[in-house]
């Protein structure tokens, strides 16, 4: 396909279509597949700097509107997309067939990498740890807290800007809907740093406070162990600067010291099995931000998985133009040009000491991991014409994941 005739997917949202009209295209805010994207940018706290944070914060309003366009269509089951969009104060907008199925691949992809790794930890009293970064409005903590399947003893982590964890608190709190699977969200206050350590801190400029909330799962089956949620309103940066003030060794998982504590987070002592989830988050830092912000983790918890979803390729014409759109609305993804290939995306992770890796792109995960069955359901959805174009696009997202210690093996996903 040549240039000129690759159509500007990335610029274009479906709009309100009446009367059964699927012809109907109009502008877009929205990047890719509409999916999770916040909680970090790269830059300094200048006006520029701050105002890429904003872009990339309102990102989060396209991920919540993407998710209840495939969810009102048929395509995902979620009871909880519409509260956040309600939240988001803007109408409900039908996107376009490509993006729609891009949502529900890119989401059941996930969901199948978290629900392996919950099944393979599943034994009895074993608590299992879940940490997605970047999560904004993401609903996967209240899906599994819902779940028919029952998974037992997960703790949740997500973080997140402090402004999209604050509204996150306000919705659940307001929410009977969403009451009904949560307990009543409340505030979590830091700790004080006393005597020495705090002047040590504060001549360092090192004393952080993160921002948090914690909320337990409503209603427990008898004899099982309660999941928790806890959202934390952090900047990925402080995660990257800690690290690298620390210069821990991410292959090592020994004990390191910090001037950050995230409440309730499992380390060392804990040694539980311990998954890491980035939906389009890692990309808006710096290669090196992206590194330390995983190797923050990585070497605090021995038993590490993780999952990231990134744009790729981005010098074909198609990967030319969707920068170029990206940087329209003033965003930059500056590891899409450190990490361009799928082979590049693998060797990231092992660079982080994950010994296991894997990478599919959308396309492929589509093709694999998709039965003929509900290949069959989702086309009758919509129908899909684009099929050029729908390689074409998903071809440019991949799904990259990786382990490392043991009690789970994600291979067979």
């Amino acid at each position: 396909m040549s240039a000129p005739s690759i159509p500007n997917l990335l610029s274009l949202r479906g709009a309100s279509r009446g009367g059964g009209d699927r012809g109907g295209r109009g502008r877009s805010r929205g990047r890719g597949f509409g999916g999770p994207g916040r909680g970090a940018a790269s830059g300094s706290a200048s006006a520029s700097a701050l105002g890429h944070d904003a872009a990339i914060q309102g990102t989060d309003t396209d991920a919540a509107v993407s998710r209840l366009s495939a969810v009102e269509l048929g395509y995902l089951q979620d009871p909880f997309a519409s509260l956040f969009v309600q939240q988001a104060a803007m109408p409900p907008t039908r996107r376009l067939p490509i993006i729609n199925r891009g949502t529900y691949t890119r989401t059941t992809a996930i969901d199948k990498v978290v629900e392996r790794f919950l099944s393979q930890t599943d034994a009895p009293g074993q608590e299992r740890q879940i940490i997605s970064l970047g999560a904004g409005t993401d609903t996967r903590s209240l899906r599994l807290f819902s779940s028919s399947s029952s998974f037992q003893r997960i703790i949740y982590h997500e973080i997140d800007f402090p402004a999209i964890c604050d509204r996150k608190f306000r919705t659940v709190r307001g929410s009977p809907q969403l009451r009904s699977v949560l307990s009543d969200p409340v505030v979590i206050t830091p700790p004080p740093v006393a005597g020495a350590a705090a002047v040590e801190n504060n001549n360092n400029n090192n004393n952080i406070s993160i921002n948090s909330w914690h909320s337990i799962q409503s209603s427990t089956p008898s004899g099982t162990g309660t999941c928790h949620l806890y959202c934390h309103g952090l900047d990925l940066r402080t995660l990257a600067q800690d690290q690298d003030n620390n210069q821990a060794d991410p292959n090592s998982a020994a004990t390191t010291s910090s001037s950050i504590t995230i409440p309730n987070l499992r380390t060392h002592d804990d040694n539980i099995p311990t998954l890491l989830i980035s939906e389009c988050c890692l990309c808006y830092l710096s290669p090196h931000e992206a590194s330390a912000s995983i190797q923050w983790f990585a070497s605090r918890i021995p038993h590490l998985g993780i999952v990231l979803y990134e744009p790729i390729k981005p010098d074909d014409p198609f990967g030319k133009m969707m920068v170029s759109n990206l940087a329209a609305r003033g965003i930059s993804m500056p590891t899409l040009e450190a990490y361009k290939q799928p082979a590049d995306q693998e060797a990231r992770l092992r660079q982080a000491g994950f010994n296991q890796t894997r990478q599919m792109t959308v396309d492929t995960i589509w093709d694999r991991w998709v039965s003929d069955e509900e290949k069959e359901r989702v086309d009758g959805l919509e129908g899909l014409d684009e099929v050029e174009e729908w390689k074409l696009l998903a071809g440019h997202y991949i799904v990259t994941w990786g382990w490392r210690g043991g009690g789970f093996d994600l291979l067979d996903t």
